[in-house]
């Protein structure tokens, strides 16, 4: 697995070097830290001072090849491999350009099948709105975006957010395949929606509501039955669950139990000015989640 990590020099660079240690049991085969001088709008911001742009540019630069040096050696120690023979290759880039965009387009060159950065998490949200780093490269980027809120470790408990989609079937092979360490619990939740309003639920009894949405709850009955069955099939512990409730508010519910350390999702493949346009479901979930998130596009069953 190839894995790019973004990094600004912040606690939340940190938290998401570090997250390397949750896979250790699994390590990647090589590890991209990538660090972007927004040269671009320090450029634009300062048209009329050129020289101290100049100035502050070959400074910035100066700093994020010292924050690299020092990323690489938390990366190596989140490996455990800094006494012994690596088994990842590690590399430090610096880039100059937009960062959500120059992210992208670095993760799209060297084909990378994960992307991570930090996010601030819930005290994060206003700036999210507003359009944070993270949102938009979970947003554009091309392959798995990995979102870390909090400190992550370990993948002792994970909570696959399951639907009747492709999308659902793809992140599961993901996971399978590249991702989960072989110690990981998977907890496999899908939310069935109701059938009818909640207007119309006060005039009808909770076994007629139930029969109306029985054909929605067998199709997820039968969409968690078969990812438990490939989950099992690779050995790993799983736990399933098929639920009538509203999706976001029960994930973020099942997501806030302090034993969740990763929230999983898969995403439908919307073109870049799609997603950013687009309120969604994963877009929510990497919103509100008090944990990490992990958001899967590109990735077939």
């Amino acid at each position: 697995m190839k894995m790019l990590i973004a990094v600004d020099g912040s606690e939340f660079a940190e938290w998401s070097v570090q997250m390397l240690e949750a896979i250790a049991g699994r390590p990647p085969d090589h590890v991209t830290l990538l660090h972007v001088v927004d040269s671009a709008s320090l450029k634009s911001s300062a048209r009329k001072h050129a020289t101290l742009s100049k100035q502050a540019i070959a400074a910035m630069t100066k700093a994020g090849d010292q924050m690299l040096r020092r990323f690489e050696g938390l990366a190596k120690l989140a490996l455990k491999q800094a006494s012994t023979k690596p088994r990842t290759g590690i590399e430090t880039v610096l880039a100059h350009g937009r960062v959500a965009d120059t992210i992208t387009k670095v993760a799209k060159q060297k084909k990378v099948d994960v992307l991570v950065v930090g996010s601030r998490g819930l005290s994060d949200a206003e700036h999210y709105l507003l359009g944070s780093v993270s949102r938009k490269v979970s947003a554009l980027a091309p392959c798995p975006v990995l979102v870390v809120k909090r400190p992550l470790t370990s993948l002792a408990h994970v909570l696959f957010a399951a639907d009747t989609s492709k999308h659902s079937q793809g992140a599961c092979s993901f996971l399978c395949k590249r991702f989960l360490p072989d110690s990981a619990h998977v907890t496999v939740l899908s939310v069935v929606e109701p059938a009818v309003t909640e207007l119309a639920t006060k005039y009808l009894s909770r076994e007629q509501v139930e029969q109306i949405s029985a054909p929605k709850r067998l199709a997820a009955e039968q969409m968690v039955e078969k990812l438990r069955a490939r989950f099992l099939a690779d050995n790993y512990a799983v736990t399933t669950k098929v639920q009538l409730d509203h999706v976001t508010d029960a994930l973020l519910r099942q997501a806030a139990s302090r034993d969740i350390d990763l929230l999983v999702a898969g995403s439908r493949g919307l073109t870049g000015s799609e997603r950013l346009q687009l309120g969604s479901v994963s877009e929510t979930l990497l919103k509100y989640a008090p944990c990490s998130v992990l958001i899967v596009r590109g990735w077939r069953a």
